[in-house]
Formats: structure tokens, sequence, C-alpha cells
């Protein structure tokens, strides 16, 4: 069989394109390799930001996409894709199992956030040690929070939870950031943010929830702790494209060039979410992106029949 439309990725970004794709009466298969959809939200203890739903969990969220895409027919497989062949009006992709042929293919893989690699990270991850500052800096609000890292991401989380937070940490290994200037002199102006330079965390502690951040100075080698409620990771971001044969173009940090009308450098080949170049990477966008997509392939088969 060859499949209209094949979603490779099971996200908030592949689960919009493959409603959308089922609505728009084409025949459509979802591949990922794991088999609980949702990526990144699925680890996200609670998300207030996705309209009509407030304060409702990662995992009830993705719970809500596959049971929609399931109720629209949509297929899945799971499977990991190894490389995409363009073939023109066919596009083959082969994965660890069978080859799957589809005329359209919507690479919706997601990205993942680096991990800063300490003890007490993972453990705590949504329960006070976030990646994202503007899904989760409401839900500390009149508390002490910490920042790590010293690009624009970690400038403007810092500005960003400094809204609402009583203090901000800003814990950078270097004594100079890597961010744009304007944003470290916002930073160095707003009162309530502290910086925190030529240090590294060494660990995160908490019981069920962040409580502190072991922190070691490497310019006065002195060990100390900052009680915080909260510990937002900015130390880069990494899209899921590796292990994949055949992309479209991409940019230097991996992500594959596509504007919001998911078209990329490859005729029939769009992508979706987080793994396309793009300004903002919430659920909410990864959704449009999935939505957008099907509408871009729609016209792309109508073209070439």
């Amino acid at each position: 069989m060859i499949y209209d439309v094949v979603i490779i990725g099971n996200g908030p970004a592949g689960l919009s394109a493959g409603i959308y794709g089922k609505r728009a009466g084409l025949s459509t298969l979802i591949v990922d390799r794991s088999p609980l959809c949702g990526g990144q939200v699925t680890s996200t203890y609670e998300v207030d930001n996705y309209p009509g739903l407030p304060k409702v969990t990662g995992m009830e969220l993705a719970d809500k996409f596959k049971a929609h895409a399931t109720e629209q027919e949509v297929e899945f497989v799971v499977s990991n894709v190894t490389g995409i062949e363009d073939k023109g009006d066919v596009k083959i992709l082969h994965t660890v199992k069978d080859d799957i042929e589809a005329k359209t293919v919507i690479i919706a893989t997601g990205a993942r956030h680096r991990a800063l690699g300490v003890p007490g990270e993972g453990a705590l991850r949504g329960m006070g040690v976030s990646y994202c500052a503007t899904c989760d800096g409401a839900f500390f609000r009149d508390k002490d929070v910490a920042v790590v890292g010293g690009g624009d991401v970690a400038l403007e989380d810092a500005l960003f939870l400094a809204r609402t937070s009583a203090k901000v940490y800003l814990i950078h290994r270097r004594d100079a950031f890597r961010g744009a200037k304007v944003l470290e002199d916002q930073v160095r102006a707003t009162d309530n943010i502290e910086l925190v330079l030529d240090t590294v965390v060494e660990e995160v502690v908490g019981e069920g929830m962040v409580s502190a951040v072991n922190i070691f100075n490497k310019k006065t080698e002195e060990k100390s702790s900052l009680n915080v409620n909260g510990v937002f990771m900015a130390v880069g971001i990494l899209p899921n494209t590796e292990g994949i044969e055949g992309l479209p173009d991409t940019d230097e940090a991996g992500y594959i060039k596509a504007a919001e009308d998911g078209v990329s450098s490859i005729p029939g080949i769009f992508a979706a979410g987080d793994v396309r170049t793009k300004q903002l990477r919430q659920v909410i966008t990864a959704c449009a992106d999935g939505a957008n997509c099907i509408t871009s392939a729609s016209r792309y088969l109508e073209n070439v029949k």
C-alpha cells in the first residue's frame, strides 16, 4: 500500500497531523519508535497553557491527542525509521522492520532538551526541574528559582521568571555570557536576578520536589548550596534527527529548514513541530504545525495528480 501521508513521530505535531490527515480524506500512518504517544509532553507534570484544558497533566493531554487520532482511525506502527528515500512521486521510508511507501512524508520527530547530567536532575524532572520557563514558570510564582546556562535562552528565561518569581539565580560556568548584549544588560539591571558566575551545578537536591542545588565555584573552589524551589536548565536543545538518512536541508544545529507551512527542501516532504526551524517550541505551536503540514501535503498531492 502507498499511503497518502506517513508521519514520523507521535508527539503533538504528529498526532495533530494524523487527525487533520484523516479529516482531509488522506490515508494516514504514524510511525514512531515508541508505543507511548505524546513526545516530550508526557514528561511534563502539568500543562497550564494549552487553551481550554488548564492544569491538565502532560500524560492526560497526550492520551487525549492519541484518543482523538484513534477515533479518526489513524493507523499506527511502532518502528524506528532509519532513512527516507525520495523517488519523486513516491517516498520510501526504511525502518528496522519493513519499508513503507508514501506519497508525502511529514517529519515530526521533535526535539529533546540537553540534560545537564548531574545527580538528582533526572529523578526530579517535572518535580521542580524544568527545561521550559515559559511552560512551567507560572508554577513558581513568588518562589526562588535557579536558571542554568549562559546563552540567549538562559538570559531570556531569567528575565521571564523574574517577572513572577521572588528571586532568580542565574548560574553560569563562565564569567561572561554567550547571549546577546542587550539581554545581558537587561538581566544585570533586574533587581531580583542574582548572577552566580564561574559556577557549576553539582547536584539537584530534594525529596519529591526540588529544595536546593549544590554548586561549585571554579575560581574559588568553594562549594555551597542555594535553596530554590525550581531549577530551569537552559543548556541547549537537540533536534531528533540523528539516525535518519535522506533528510531535507537542516541548519547548523540540525533543525530541518521549514517555515510555517512545513515545506522543506525536498518536494513532498514536510517538517512539523520542534524538529523544524521556528521561534517558539510549545505544544500549541506543534499542533498548528501538524495542521499546516497536512494543508501543504494536500496541495502537493493535488498538483502531482
